[in-house]
């Protein structure tokens, strides 16, 4: 019986070829779809998934109150781990203090690499449950040691054996390699840690930590915690949300820190905070993707649906016949499921191949590495039922419907499909529309916002400006550096500071001026740079003057941004005097706001004041008459020269700059592409059902030539119920589409407007694809010569 039914269904399918094909390949499209975002899906919920104790692991966070509004931050002071452990220590296994991951020059004898790496407590490697490939997981117990991952170890030695060997980091510190541990996965918060050196070396490195008047006001390090087996994370979070109020002075508790544990399971899809609440994050960006993998599925469904019940009248003979021969309604609907699922398993078969050929461009937008997982039964379980479900889903409708013939009927002549049988495949073509539609218009507001950041003023320019660590040698020799660099004609100006242009790295508390509230507890980012820095960023004085080695008391001297002048309410600001821990600074410029910080959001009020010591960063304007790869090669012989044991990273500001728009981005091109797609999928069905339309209408058409109609009289006859159906389309999509992205544009402070042509380009844009599609089949109808159609009439 069952080899009946193949038999049957695969004959259909050769009878068909148009229709099959269209099935078929709007089906493998949309499982192809589904099957790509749901790899990008299981990437992403899996994320720090590699670790053993993952669903123990959290990270020590604060709130803060800071210029009235509740902040969120991972900075914490350098004493918080041990606080913890003293007060709390029955509730976790560990709590280890960190450093923050970041770029170091690892030395072998002549050999020097660049490489990203972190200070951590020993029991890093337990807590996060590494892969020791060589040595053991009590390899930083000694504070001159380092753990290698398996890619450092192999740029270094090949296939030689590493463990013993001395490295010098920094060209300060000489360690030993105590272990080699596998590499982190891509979706790994830690993948970017390719080797660990022990917390004590960075207390020794660095003596001003411990020795330091008031620890608890000052946050630059991080801490991570893995409660211990019997606690529950929200309970031990409640527990230590005191822990740094209860050792911070009257200053310090303004900003009355909270502090609570976010799980490891929240770090990469609930990382965003906003007035002291978890308002989500990444996890949105996984819920709209899951809805357009589904959506475009389903936009395949609707197309077998259509043409399945389309031409029902060309099968409502066979199951007549079978009827009145003795079949069963529930054999008949057997049968057409068959078929339906045959056409999911050779789109299943197809989609695989689509796959194969769209992750390459799918893996480069979305900056992953995904590939088949081929070797995994649940993938192909999940694959398989996958795709038999799709064909159970496209085909319920069909199966049901022509299997409800009456047999008499269809012998006799005398059944036709009523006025009726048409509607439910109207509404199908409606809702693909729709769907269509919206993610059309979807993707043009996406981009349109990011359009709208880009054009956002910055306050400084970005072109041509490179940035790169200072080491002592670079310090010391840093006005020769700059006059040979601008003498050679490769920069023009040089400058150092304490934060690149795209981040900010410090923030300060301590400030007091007239007029302020004494329980308002102020927060600023506070910048401490050279006297070239506005010259060599290019920032615009709005008031007063920049900073000068005319003037001596520039040293106790502010250049205040626009932010803050509104927010401290300076009258006249040039002049006023701001105290910063009660030493007075009088304020001497005002520049235009720097856009710092993320494109989408207000400009904090920010400081600018001379360093006195040394810099973290020197910053470049290359001559904009030199090649950029010209200028950063005399550069970067430059530092070398100056100092040859460090390697030096330049960084492009214009790069990372751009780099703050990388989700959206991401997004937008993610959504272009899977709206094509959609687009897609939906002229298939439409070319389909026109095709079915035109053969059903042949005679009607031959008949209207007969009596003088014209090709462009026929294309009208059959294109506008479909323009009428579209139509509809776009009055339902535009609605839901501004509903949405309206609500979607609602998580950016600075954002577009959705405009009223947006929506007309894309009721054109549908209306001129729906014209393309239906024009084929139109013109080819018209074109027939009249005494083919009729001449058995």
């Amino acid at each position: 019986m069952y080899r009946n039914y193949l038999k049957i269904a695969l004959r259909n399918l050769r009878k068909n070829k148009i229709s099959s094909l269209i099935n078929i390949g709007g089906l493998a499209v949309g499982i192809a779809v589904a099957m790509i975002i749901g790899l990008w899906i299981w990437d992403e919920v899996t994320y720090d998934r590699y670790h053993a104790n993952y669903e123990r692991i959290a990270q020590v966070m604060q709130h803060q109150t800071f210029n009235g509004e509740v902040g969120t931050q991972v900075a914490n002071p350098a004493l918080m781990g041990g606080e913890i452990r003293d007060k709390y220590g029955s509730d976790f296994k560990y709590v280890l203090q960190s450093s923050w991951n970041g770029d170091h020059t690892l030395a072998y004898q002549d050999k020097k690499l660049l490489k990203p790496g972190n200070y951590f407590e020993p029991e890093v490697t337990e807590m996060l449950s590494l892969n020791m490939l060589q040595g053991t997981r009590d390899g930083l117990k000694e504070p001159y040691s380092i753990l290698l991952s398996a890619s450092v170890a192999k740029a270094f030695f090949g296939d030689a054996d590493p463990m013993g060997k001395i490295f010098k980091v920094d060209n300060q510190a000489d360690v030993k390699v105590t272990g080699v541990y596998e590499d982190l996965p891509l979706n790994s918060t830690f993948r970017d840690m390719t080797f660990i050196l022990p917390w004590k070396l960075y207390l020794i490195s660095n003596p001003w930590v411990e020795e330091m008047e008031g620890p608890w006001g000052s946050n630059f390090t991080q801490t991570f915690a893995q409660i211990a087996d019997h606690a529950e994370m929200a309970a031990v979070s409640a527990k230590i949300k005191n822990v740094k109020l209860n050792k911070v002075d009257k200053e310090e508790a303004r900003y009355k820190p909270v502090v609570f544990l976010h799980p490891m399971s929240q770090w990469h899809l609930y990382e965003e905070f906003k007035d002291g609440k978890n308002i989500g994050g990444r996890i949105q960006t996984v819920w709209l993707f899951g809805i357009i993998g589904l959506f475009v599925l389903l936009l395949a469904c609707i197309n077998f649906m259509n043409l399945s019940t389309a031409r029902s009248e060309k099968r409502a003979k066979e199951v007549g016949i079978r009827k009145s021969i003795g079949s069963l309604r529930t054999q008949l609907i057997t049968q057409f499921f068959s078929e339906s699922l045959l056409v999911a398993m050779f789109a299943f078969v197809f989609s695989i191949v689509l796959v194969l050929l769209m992750l390459p461009f799918f893996n480069a937008v979305a900056d992953k590495k995904m590939s088949i997982l081929w070797s995994n039964p649940f993938f192909w379980t999940i694959g398989i039922v996958f795709s038999l479900l799709t064909g159970l889903i496209a085909g319920t409708y069909p199966a049901f419907y022509l299997s409800s013939f009456q047999p008499l009927k269809v012998l006799k002549g005398t059944f036709r499909v009523g006025p009726w049988a048409a509607v439910p495949r109207k509404v199908l073509v409606v809702v693909q529309f729709t769907v269509s539609i919206t993610l059309i218009i979807g993707t043009v507001i996406v981009f349109r916002q990011i359009e709208f950041a880009k054009n956002r003023p910055i306050g400084y320019e970005r072109d041509g400006l490179v940035y790169t660590g200072i080491t002592e040698p670079i310090y010391t020799h840093f006005d020769a550096i700059s006059h040979e660099l601008k003498s050679s004609g490769a920069i023009v100006a040089m400058t150092g500071s304490g934060s690149p242009t795209t981040e900010v790295w410090n923030t300060n508390g301590g400030f007091n001026w007239e007029g302020k509230d004494p329980n308002l507890g102020v927060d600023f980012p506070n910048n401490a740079v050279t006297h070239d820095y506005g010259k060599t960023v290019g920032w615009k004085i709005k008031a007063g003057r920049d900073f000068s080695r005319e003037f001596a008391s520039d040293t106790s001297a502010f250049i205040l941004n626009e932010a803050a002048v509104k927010f401290i309410g300076f009258k006249e600001p040039i002049g006023s005097i701001l105290e910063w821990n009660d030493e007075p600074y009088r304020v001497i410029g005002v520049v235009e706001d720097l856009l710092v910080q993320s494109p989408y959001q207000p400009v904090r009020p920010s400081l600018f004041h001379i360093e006195t010591g040394q810099a973290n960063l020197a910053i470049l304007k290359i001559n904009p008459e030199r090649s950029p790869k010209d200028a950063l090669g005399k550069i970067t012989a430059v530092f070398a020269k100056n100092d040859p044991a460090s390697v030096f990273n330049f960084q492009f500001v214009d790069e990372e700059y751009a780099q703050k728009f990388g989700d959206e981005v991401r997004t937008g091109k993610l959504a272009t592409f899977f709206a094509i797609l959609a687009v897609f999928i939906s002229c298939l069905g439409l070319f389909g059902l026109a095709s079915f339309v035109a053969e059903q209408r042949t005679k009607e058409i031959g008949v209207r030539k007969v009596l003088g109609a014209t090709i462009l009289n026929v294309w009208g006859l059959l294109s506008r119920e479909f323009i009428a159906l579209v139509l509809i389309s776009c009055l339902l999509a535009i609605p839901l589409s501004y509903y949405y992205l309206h609500a979607w544009l609602q998580k950016y402070e600075y954002r577009t407007e959705i405009s009223w042509w947006i929506f007309a380009v894309s009721v054109l844009g549908a209306l001129a694809i729906t014209v393309l599609t239906v024009s084929y089949q139109s013109i080819r109808a018209g074109m027939i010569n009249p005494v083919k159609s009729l001449r058995s009439e």
